[in-house]
């Protein structure tokens, strides 16, 4: 086995379907018996739906989508009101077509899980429930691991060349290799029921309220929509509440005294966080997803940025597993995922407080940042896997796109009406304007993308005698102006082989 993959959430299913379209074994264990059965995160951004498009899956996850994409966001005494912040009402979230070619997509964890696994297993990767990771150690040749199966107790010993924990914010295995996090710690603490009630009269089908109503513990909470018309999820101040207190609780929410309401399901108390882990990889194990990074649930990039921890690290698994790498380039995982992570769990701490608990505003929150030109599309992976330029300071974020390496390549239409963003995803990819270049690629076993025109090569800062080396997951490695410039070399330094 190649990869094992402790936990099948999103991080965990993308890990594996991405290892399994670059052409990598894995097998995911997960001890719950099922995918998620709640809604949990929503929502894919372009940059998501793009990685989701390479997988073959972008269809599916839109097809999964509510039938009425429109999604409220609001902050309310209850859902019938008061009203007091409209945050976002929307159709298909902003237009980004300058970014992306990608569109937007609504579907919820439950239903994304699903879609995820069946990729992965049609990529090749197990993908086995009820299996739990009891132990493991690792050497200079891989990772050896005890599962055991929940149900019966048997217990048996894996060989695997690489772990990748995506085991949840408790993690064990963060805890098992002494990673510490570094945060604000914990937030506030709460507890959710599932109910079924017909609240069409005042939730539209795919709504987020933020509860502002001291008739609630902790004078507040969260009311949701689900997937299923009438299925509704209510998050408040933990407690221990039985039957009755929780439908009166619900009838608040709504802003309906005498909602007939039917609980479906109670949930135990849970932590709203921030932290992110200090270091992502240890030797051969790798951490992706809530293990690396927990942040308040305020403004939907927690999912997100989970299938994009997957999608970023699997080709550098697959690529040194193959022996296409060196093994450095795994050190590059902590230095590209971490300073990114550290600045979503900011932005999501500075939705919280604004929305949720204003007296928590110290002075320290970070400044509202734009999603397209940051969050999205405009923050960098700086590390030793890219060829910076002469006078290049590290910055993590740019507004613009500049085509500079460590950054997302540029979105360009090309004539054919498809994106540049389209031709990467499977390997390193050249793009240029001149034969002289594609020759130099073939030589080296690469991609090249003869352009045409002159838009590309401005969008990237080159001419059209120049090229750009282009990683798989879409970040600009390296680029020459014009025809002058050591492309071998480039790609070794990318690679970790030199």
């Amino acid at each position: 086995m190649r990869v094992l993959v402790v936990g099948a959430g999103l991080s965990g299913l993308s890990t594996a379907m991405f290892l399994g379209l670059h052409g990598v074994e894995s097998l995911v264990v997960e001890r719950h018996a099922t995918t998620s059965l709640h809604p949990k995160a929503r929502g894919q951004f372009p940059h998501t739906m793009e990685v989701l498009r390479l997988a073959g899956i972008d269809q599916r996850v839109a097809d999964a989508s509510p039938p009425d994409f429109r999604f409220r966001l609001i902050v309310a005494g209850a859902a019938a009101g008061p009203v007091y912040n409209e945050i976002l009402v929307n159709d298909m979230g902003p237009d980004l077509s300058a970014f992306s070619s990608a569109g937007w997509a609504n579907t919820s964890q439950e239903r994304m899980e699903p879609i995820l696994a069946g990729r992965a297993r049609e990529l090749g990767a197990a993908v086995r429930f009820s299996t739990e990771l009891v132990e493991f150690t690792q050497d200079d040749g891989g990772v050896t691991a005890v599962l055991r199966d929940v149900g019966t107790g048997e217990e048996e010993t894996v060989r695997a060349g690489y772990l990748v924990g995506a085991d949840g914010h408790r993690s064990p295995i963060r805890h098992a290799l002494g990673i510490g996090v570094t945060g604000r710690g914990v937030l506030g603490t709460g507890v959710a029921a599932i109910f079924a009630a017909d609240l069409t009269s005042v939730l539209p089908r795919n709504a987020l309220v933020y509860l502002k109503n001291p008739e609630l513990p902790g004078a507040g909470g969260a009311l949701v929509s689900t997937d299923e018309r009438g299925r509704y999820a209510l998050g408040v101040g933990a407690g221990e509440y039985d039957d009755d207190r929780w439908v009166e609780m619900i009838r608040i929410a709504a802003g309906i005294p005498d909602l007939d309401v039917r609980l479906l399901e109670v949930s135990g108390s849970s932590d709203t966080k921030h932290w992110v882990a200090d270091s992502f990889s240890s030797g051969r194990v790798h951490l992706v997803g809530d293990a690396v990074r927990v942040m308040p649930p305020t403004g939907a990039f927690g999912g997100n940025t989970a299938v994009m921890d997957g999608f970023h690290l699997a080709w550098k698994l697959a690529m040194v597993i193959k022996g296409e790498a060196g093994p450095g380039l795994l050190d590059t995982h902590t230095a590209e995922r971490r300073p990114y992570s550290k600045y979503i769990a900011e932005q999501q701490y500075t939705f919280y407080v604004q929305r949720m608990a204003p007296e928590l505003d110290d002075g320290t929150l970070a400044a509202p940042a734009d999603p397209a030109s940051m969050m999205f599309f405009g923050y960098r992976h700086v590390s030793d896997a890219v060829v910076l330029e002469p006078g290049d300071k590290g910055e993590l974020l740019e507004p613009e796109p500049t085509g500079r390496p460590g950054s997302r390549a540029p979105h360009v239409v090309l004539p054919d009406g498809t994106s540049t963003i389209e031709l990467f995803g499977r390997g390193f990819v050249v793009l240029t304007g001149s034969a002289h270049w594609v020759v130099k690629a073939g030589a080296l076993g690469l991609t090249a993308h003869l352009l045409d025109g002159t838009a590309w090569a401005k969008a990237y800062g080159v001419t059209e005698a120049g090229a750009v080396l282009v990683r798989p997951d879409f970040f600009v490695a390296w680029r020459t102006p014009d025809a002058n410039g050591d492309l071998e070399g480039a790609l070794r330094h990318s690679l970790r082989l030199c």
